[in-house]
């Protein structure tokens, strides 16, 4: 029986203190515990950011790649050990900015894993500049007059490219968010969960200004309907939905399927290392 303490880490909290950040820590742990999945079965991969520092403060499998450049590690670690239960652990910046490229193709692809983003519209680990998703004319520690770019939205894009899993949480209702990443974990094929997490230091609104605007989607929400999952995937400002957004259990094929199927019968982890003459034949090809 996993407990919680199983998934606790020696290692030295780096987020200011009070960061929404450790709301959105305490409800992965409790979705990991729900899961009854021990340690070893769990990678988390993250970029550069504060909120790539998450997998730090989790004892499990992790990898922290380049900066916008998690997506395609965890989608390599799916095909190759398809047993791990992986998840992505991003921010705004780093996911839709550095890594938007990345963000936009793993839609398409479909693998299994699921990517999570701490949104607080703002650049925090480098000292507040603007991110993809600052709202318009918020002014920040470098665009002193304001940001005169319009906003990504990276939940209608989701939508748009074909995303089967789309949700948006909010990293100060702890209980609501684990149950958001738990049907997002168990989701099979690509899912995605946005949270709200307000800045303390650079962000350019208080935790007091999102919660006077969210808002749950009622019990009688239809979230197979796309059509009305658009209107809320764009909805901000006066009025933020959070919940499940839209779920689609009649998705196509997922990434790395057709390989397995017609390439390699079990798994990849089995394969081990080729003799080393192998390789240097290989290389050979390529002089």
């Amino acid at each position: 029986m996993v407990k919680l303490e199983d998934y606790s880490s020696n290692i030295e909290n780096q987020w200011c203190p009070g960061c929404s950040n450790f709301g959105i820590l305490t409800a992965m742990k409790h979705a990991l515990l729900a899961l009854d999945k021990n340690p070893e079965e769990i990678c988390l991969v993250s970029g550069i950011g504060q909120a790539a520092k998450l997998p730090h403060y989790l004892k499990c499998n992790f990898f922290n790649g380049l900066h916008g450049r998690a997506l395609p590690i965890a989608v390599s670690i799916n095909i190759v050990n398809p047993e791990l239960t992986t998840i992505v652990v991003t921010g705004d910046g780093d996911c839709y900015g550095e890594g938007g490229n990345h963000f936009l193709h793993t839609i398409r692809r479909n693998p299994d894993i699921t990517l999570i983003v701490h949104n607080n519209q703002i650049y925090g680990l480098t000292k507040g500049q603007a991110s993809p998703t600052t709202d318009l004319w918020d002014k920040t520690r470098l665009q002193f007059e304001g940001v005169e770019l319009e906003p990504l939205l990276p939940l209608a894009t989701a939508l748009l490219h074909g995303c089967s899993f789309i949700a948006r949480g909010y990293a100060g209702d702890i209980k609501h968010l684990s149950e958001l990443f738990l049907e997002a974990i168990r989701f099979k094929g690509f899912s995605y969960v946005d949270v709200i997490q307000p800045c303390i230091s650079y962000g350019t609104h208080t935790a007091s200004w999102y919660k006077e605007r969210m808002y749950k989607l009622p019990d009688n929400y239809d979230f197979n309907n796309k059509r009305e999952a658009l209107v809320k995937t764009t909805e901000w400002g006066e009025k933020i939905p959070i919940g499940i957004l839209y779920r689609n259990d009649k998705q196509g094929r997922l990434f790395g399927d057709h390989f397995k199927e017609t390439t390699f019968n079990g798994k990849l982890t089995e394969l081990g290392f080729p003799p080393h003459k192998t390789i240097i034949e290989m290389m050979e090809e390529f002089r």
